[in-house]
C-alpha cells in the first residue's frame, strides 16, 4: 500500500529536503549582505556626508573656478562610489554671483523659488556624457542671499 524509496548506503531523503530548505536562508542572507553593504558604503545623499576633498576639485569637477572673492563655508565633500557627488559651500559678494554664473556656464540662472528648492537664484546645466573639461553630468548652484551684500552658494557637481 506504500511505497518507501529505496535509498542506497548512506543516502537518506532528507538531502532533498535540506537543498529546498537551503535556497531561502541563502536568499535572505544575501539580502542582508546588500543591506549592510549598502549602509556601510553608501554615501548620506540627504545630508550630503562624504570624505573631504579639496573645494578647487570640487568646482573642477563641475567646470567651474572658486571665485576669488568667495570663502568657504565647511568642507567640500565627495560622496559615493559608482555615481560620484561633489558638494561645495562658499559665501561670496551677492553683487557678483550673476556674473559669476553667466560667465561660468551656457545656462542662464533663473530668479526664486526654484521648483522645490528655497533659492534666490539658481542654476542646473546638464551634460548626458560628462562636462567636456571636466566629467559631472549635472551641475546645481543655489544660491540664497543673506543680506544686501552677501550670498551663500551651495554647489552640486555629480555624474548623475
Amino acid at each position: 500500500m506504500y511505497r518507501t524509496l529505496k535509498t542506497g548506503p548512506g543516502r537518506t531523503r532528507w538531502g532533498i529536503v535540506a537543498g529546498i530548505l537551503a535556497l531561502p536562508v541563502l536568499a535572505i542572507g544575501g539580502l542582508i549582505a546588500l543591506i549592510v553593504f549598502y549602509v556601510l558604503f553608501q554615501a548620506d545623499h540627504d545630508g550630503y556626508a562624504g570624505q573631504n576633498v579639496p573645494c578647487a576639485d570640487v568646482l573642477h569637477f563641475g567646470g567651474a573656478e572658486l571665485p576669488e572673492s568667495a570663502e568657504n563655508i565647511g568642507p567640500c565633500t565627495e560622496q559615493g562610489f559608482q555615481e560620484l557627488r561633489y558638494v561645495a559651500r562658499f559665501r561670496m559678494p551677492r553683487a557678483e554671483v550673476t556674473d559669476w554664473l553667466v560667465s561660468t556656464y551656457d545656462a542662464v540662472p533663473q530668479q526664486g523659488p526654484c521648483g522645490s528648492l528655497e533659492a534666490d537664484l539658481c542654476l542646473t546645466e546638464e551634460h548626458p556624457d560628462g562636462h567636456p573639461d571636466a566629467g559631472a553630468g549635472t551641475v546645481t548652484v543655489q544660491v540664497k542671499y543673506k543680506d544686501s551684500e552677501t550670498a551663500r552658494v551651495s554647489f552640486l557637481a555629480s555624474t548623475e
